[in-house]
């Protein structure tokens, strides 16, 4: 499993107001969105912060959303080629004891992806994506998927 994070992605309570603040108030460019489900801010070097409604994250990843006080829901993600490298990672990861939490499988947004938590509880997706690739300079480009 090689060391990597391509997505940081914040589950926010008001889409809308997450993007005016990143975007608008910020000036950070958006790489991509679908409107009023995501939103896709370059921040490093082949490194993408992802604006999606907590709800919906949470669905995604197969667990209740998060009533009361607590940490806002995130995720770090990390792009594989195959979908049989998702797998792997995902069995890694419960090997070394890191809990399943979705196991691998085809994903809404047309790629294949899992998601695992660590010991400490911090919740990582794996995924493959045919949108995505990162060129030499590190932009990140991301589209969507057509079947």
């Amino acid at each position: 499993m090689q060391p990597q994070v391509h997505f940081i992605t914040l589950g926010v309570p008001d889409l809308d107001a997450a993007r005016r603040f990143y975007a608008d108030g910020l000036g950070w460019p958006v790489s991509f969105e679908v409107p009023g489900e995501i939103v896709f801010i370059q921040v490093g070097h082949g490194l993408l912060l992802g604006l999606f409604g907590a709800a919906a994250l949470e669905a995604d990843i197969g667990q209740r959303p998060r009533t009361g006080p607590g940490p806002t829901p995130f995720t770090l993600a990390q792009v594989v080629p195959t979908e049989d490298q998702v797998i792997a990672v995902l069995a890694v990861a419960e090997a070394a004891g890191a809990t399943i939490l979705k196991p691998a499988q085809r994903a809404d947004f047309g790629g294949f992806h899992g998601y695992f938590a660590d010991p400490a509880g911090f919740r990582w997706e794996v995924a493959t994506n045919p949108g995505w690739s990162v060129g030499p300079d590190g932009t990140v480009s991301i589209g969507p998927i057509t079947p």
